[in-house]
């Protein structure tokens, strides 16, 4: 029992982190309606930058949830300065951009190698959050808990932005159909970059916040890309609800298909996004960004 229970936990977290990373991703392929490939790198880009700033390289050394602060919004600006010098030049050309943020990707992954090196770096986990919780004979490490509660704590933020701001409606609008927005005097093109930023930030925030669980090493923008492509593609593009659905989801099937069924996990992680491919293309929650 202890086992499911710790499963189920760790199953949680990691579709937390998964949320963070997926709901920016979502709502730029919605918006833009291109994927964009970088988002992986954006999370790696954010776990190593904050080490940096944890490891007291730059002559400070930050608190961890400083540190995770600063990190997304360096990679915030990244992702501004990328889709207005780069991306915003190729608008309409949606082949050009997808080559273009696979090509950043690979130049970010050779950067980050001869940066930082190749070896995994260990983050410890924050001050005051390195103990466990006991519920009867199970115990869970209290920082996968907090992950939980960050997780769930930006989702009603994000939920709170899009419904309940000028902004959001705005986002809502674009999502829902960019020319009409156009014409109703919305700039999609500062849409563009906002959404950007924003979705970037939120990678490179859960790059931090990730790292105590999976440590930061080389590739890990690979293993983590791919995963976020399944929660689009299942959730909806566009869609809040749907990354947070379809987050919670992947990460039930990649943990207890790790446990249960090693040799069929990708298997089982990937299945899913081939029915609804095939049977609902627009995903579970696609034409409503809420």
């Amino acid at each position: 029992m202890t086992f499911w229970l710790l499963l189920t936990v760790n199953s949680v977290t990691f579709g937390g982190l998964l949320f963070l990373l997926s709901a920016g991703f979502s709502l730029i392929f919605g918006l833009m309606r291109i994927p964009n490939l970088t988002h992986g790198s954006m999370f790696m880009l954010g776990a190593y930058f904050g080490t940096t700033l944890l490891s007291g390289a730059l002559g400070i050394r930050f608190g961890f949830w400083v540190a995770a602060i600063l990190c997304a919004l360096e990679v915030a600006v990244l992702g501004a300065l990328m889709e207005r010098l780069l991306l915003r030049r190729l608008a309409g050309q949606q082949l050009a951009q997808v080559l273009v943020t696979l090509g950043v990707s690979f130049m970010v992954a050779d950067l980050c190698l001869m940066g930082w090196g190749g070896d995994p770096i260990s983050v410890a986990t924050p001050p005051g959050l390195n103990g466990f919780v006991r519920f009867g004979a199970a115990v869970f490490p209290l920082y996968r808990l907090a992950v939980i509660a960050i997780a769930v704590i930006f989702a009603f933020a994000l939920w709170l932005m899009l419904e309940r701001t000028r902004l959001g409606a705005m986002i809502r609008a674009g999502v829902d159909d960019p020319q009409m927005a156009r014409v109703v005097g919305i700039r999609v093109s500062q849409l563009f970059t906002i959404v950007f930023a924003l979705g970037a930030g939120l990678a490179g925030f859960a790059g931090l916040i990730g790292g105590p669980i999976l440590s930061v090493y080389p590739g890990i923008d690979q293993d983590m890309l791919p995963l976020a492509l399944v929660v689009v593609i299942l959730g909806g593009t566009g869609s809040l609800l749907g990354s947070f659905v379809g987050s919670i989801v992947i990460g039930f099937i990649y943990n207890f298909g790790q446990a249960l069924l090693p040799e069929l996990a990708y298997f089982i992680l990937f299945l899913p996004m081939v029915l609804v491919l095939v049977l609902r293309p627009q995903g579970l929650f696609g034409g409503q960004i809420l």
